[in-house]
C-alpha cells in the first residue's frame, strides 16, 4: 500500500542541509523525420508497426495503447523471444497483452493466450478494465514487476519469473495519495536514485486534479511500497497544453528528463533533474505523422536499444482507435 504523502521540495531542502527492448512486421517508409529534439536526443522517424492489427486473435476495441518494450535474452533461459512488447486495449474490457520476437527489427508474434491479465482476477479484483502495461525487471530476486492500472484511479502491480505468468501483489498508487486527484494511472517505473530519499525506484505517472491531466511522482526503496508527491513535477501550461500524460524518464548527460504527450497530439521534454527538484520544459520531442498511423497524435513512448540503435515503440492515432508503432533514431 502507498505510504503516506510527503512534501518533495521540503525533503530536498532538508537533505541538501544535511533503458529493452522488440520488432517490425511491417517496415513501411515515413514522410521526413521531423525536427531535431531538444538537449541532443535523436530524432525519431517511424519504420512500422510490430504487427497487424486486424490480424490479431485478441483486440476487443480495435484500439491498442501504451506499449512497454524489455529485453529478456539476458535475464531468463528459453524465453519466447529475446524481446517481450506489452501493451492493451483502453476501453472496457481492456486487458494486458504480450507479443514478443527476436529483434527490435521485427517481427512480433501475439502471444496466443491473450490477455495474459483481465479485467477479472479472482478474488482480488473485479473491474471495467485494466490498461497500460509497464514492466521492470529486479536483479536482487530475479523477478519481473508489471504495473498496470484499473480502473483509472487504481495502479496495480503483478510479479512473475517468465514475464508471461503473474503472481498478483496488490495496489501501489490510487488518487487518495494526491490531494484532489479524481484520476492516477498511465505509471512507468525507473530505476533512478534520487539524492537524499533512500530509494532505487522511482514512478511517473498522470494524475487529474483541478481537471487537467499533469505528471506526478513517487519513489520507493524496493518497488512495492511508495510515497509521492502530492505537487506536480510537470504542468502542462508552459508546453501550451491543457492536458498530459504518459510520462516516461529518460538520462543524458548526467540530468534526468521526462518526455509526455500533450492534447496537441505532440510529445514533449522537460528536464527535471537528477533530484527531480526542476521543471525546465524544452518545448517538441516528437511530432506525429500527419498521416497513418500517427494521424496527428503520438504518446506514450517506450525506448530500447539494439544493435546500438535506438528506438521508440509509442502508441499511434487518436484516442478509440490507436495503434502500437515504432520509430528509429536517424
Amino acid at each position: 500500500m502507498p505510504e503516506p504523502l510527503l512534501d518533495r521540495r521540503g525533503l530536498l531542502r532538508a537533505a541538501v542541509g544535511a533503458g529493452v527492448a522488440g520488432g517490425l512486421g511491417l517496415a513501411l517508409p515515413g514522410p521526413a523525420a521531423a525536427a531535431s529534439g531538444p538537449a541532443g536526443f535523436p530524432t525519431y522517424r517511424y519504420i512500422g508497426t510490430p504487427f497487424n492489427k486486424t490480424s490479431l486473435r485478441y483486440n476487443p476495441t480495435n484500439e491498442l495503447i501504451f506499449p512497454c518494450i524489455r529485453g529478456m535474452y539476458d535475464k531468463i533461459a528459453n524465453p519466447l523471444g529475446r524481446y517481450h512488447l506489452y501493451y492493451a486495449p483502453h476501453d472496457a474490457p481492456g486487458g494486458i497483452c504480450l507479443a514478443y520476437g527476436d529483434s527490435l527489427g521485427g517481427p512480433f508474434t501475439e502471444y496466443p493466450n491473450n490477455p495474459i491479465i483481465s479485467s477479472t482476477w479472482s478474488p482480488h479484483y473485479s473491474v471495467s478494465h485494466v490498461s497500460s502495461p509497464h514492466i521492470i525487471w529486479n536483479a536482487a530476486n530475479r523477478q519481473f514487476y508489471l504495473y498496470f492500472h484499473g480502473e483509472n484511479t487504481t495502479t496495480r502491480m503483478a510479479w512473475s519469473t517468465d514475464g508471461v505468468h503473474f503472481t498478483y501483489h496488490g495496489r501501489v498508487l490510487h488518487t487518495g495519495v494526491i490531494p484532489g486527484a479524481t484520476e492516477t494511472s498511465y505509471a512507468r517505473v525507473f530505476e533512478h536514485a534520487v539524492p537524499g530519499l533512500g530509494n532505487k525506484y522511482v514512478m511517473v505517472f498522470m494524475g487529474v486534479t483541478a481537471g487537467s491531466r499533469k505528471i506526478f511522482w513517487g519513489w520507493s526503496s524496493n518497488g512495492k511500497d511508495w510515497r509521492f508527491d502530492p505537487t506536480p513535477l510537470v504542468s502542462p501550461g508552459p508546453d501550451g497544453q491543457r492536458d498530459i500524460s504518459g510520462p516516461a524518464l529518460l538520462k543524458r548527460d548526467g540530468t534526468a528528463y521526462v518526455v509526455y504527450h500533450g492534447d496537441s497530439g505532440n510529445m514533449f521534454l522537460t528536464e527535471v533533474g537528477n533530484a527531480f527538484d526542476r521543471e525546465i520544459h524544452l518545448g517538441v520531442f516528437h511530432r506525429p505523422l500527419t498521416g497513418a498511423p500517427d494521424n496527428g497524435r503520438s504518446a506514450a513512448a517506450s525506448f530500447g536499444t539494439d544493435g546500438g540503435v535506438q528506438y521508440m515503440f509509442y502508441e499511434a492515432g487518436p484516442r478509440t482507435g490507436a495503434t502500437i508503432a515504432v520509430a528509429r533514431a536517424v
